[in-house]
């Protein structure tokens, strides 16, 4: 695995997306649509795997791989094709997408037909914790992906997914656990959860919901023999997650920067 290669794309994709703005390429693009549950993110790699550009959206218009709001989300994916679209000056025709492991072959379907309805042949569609792997370029482990609101678990040997799972448990829980405590709605709890300034406050509280994630990835990976956990996703963002995971698990826990924008890039490098 080469996390340091990793890290320096995750970082000049954060930047490309923030600063609205692209890198000179040659060759065929490479686009990925990620239909997360809490963002949607459109990636753009050229031929080698290096960022190009990249838009993000948050919206609640699919949940745990199932589109909840169809026309939202064709919305939404069309509005970020167009914008990225007028960055690069060139026309984006096809794309690959992701889903959580396990889903239903009908949901399957519906993801692959919002990406279409944007005017982009679905070139691949991928679990998300195997894309994640593929742009960490890890062989060996255990990659989890926090979403919204499951953790995906995939176990790579020799370069190979050999078991993969999903299970309830995610970013919207913490929302959950946080409106509870705060005696506040959801929204106002979800503000909370990503005001970097309280978040040490917030990780205390939501605690619990993590050490319940670790649970579910420690019962999952028990009989294979993984060395190192790699944690992805946007509810994994907090500086002390890894360490709750490696004292749950007992295996060293590796969590790469921008871990929200690791599946899509990783998505990406499925298109073609």
């Amino acid at each position: 695995m080469d996390l340091k290669r990793a890290n320096k794309n995750m970082k000049e994709f954060a930047r490309l997306i923030k600063e609205k703005t692209f890198n000179p390429y040659e060759g065929d693009l490479k686009v990925g649509v990620d239909l997360g549950t809490a963002n949607i993110v459109l990636s753009v790699v050229d031929e080698k795997g290096n960022p190009v550009a990249g838009a993000s959206y948050g919206a609640s218009v699919v949940k745990d791989g199932i589109v909840v709001d169809y026309v939202g989300a064709v919305r939404i994916v069309n509005e970020l094709k167009s914008q990225v679209e007028s960055i690069i000056g060139t026309t984006l025709t096809k794309a690959a997408t992701a889903i959580p492991p396990g889903i239903l072959s009908g949901n399957i379907k519906a993801i692959g037909n919002v990406v279409e309805s944007a005017e982009m042949d679905v070139i691949n569609i991928v679990d998300e914790p195997t894309a994640a792997a593929r742009v960490l370029g890890i062989k060996e482990g255990a990659v989890v992906d926090v979403g919204g609101g499951t953790t995906g678990i995939s176990i790579l040997k020799k370069g190979k997914v050999i078991y993969t799972a999903d299970e309830a448990t995610g970013g919207t829980h913490m929302s959950l656990v946080l409106a509870g405590f705060h005696k506040i709605s959801f929204e106002d709890a979800e503000k909370i959860k990503k005001d970097s300034k309280k978040q040490k406050e917030v990780f205390q509280i939501i605690k619990p919901v993590v050490e319940k994630m670790a649970s579910i990835v420690k019962r999952n990976i028990n009989g294979y023999f993984v060395e190192k956990v790699y944690v992805v996703g946007g509810a994994c963002c907090f500086d002390d997650f890894e360490s709750v995971f490696e004292k749950e698990l007992g295996i060293e826990t590796i969590k790469p920067v921008e871990p929200l924008l690791v599946t899509p890039l990783g998505i990406a490098l499925y298109s073609s």
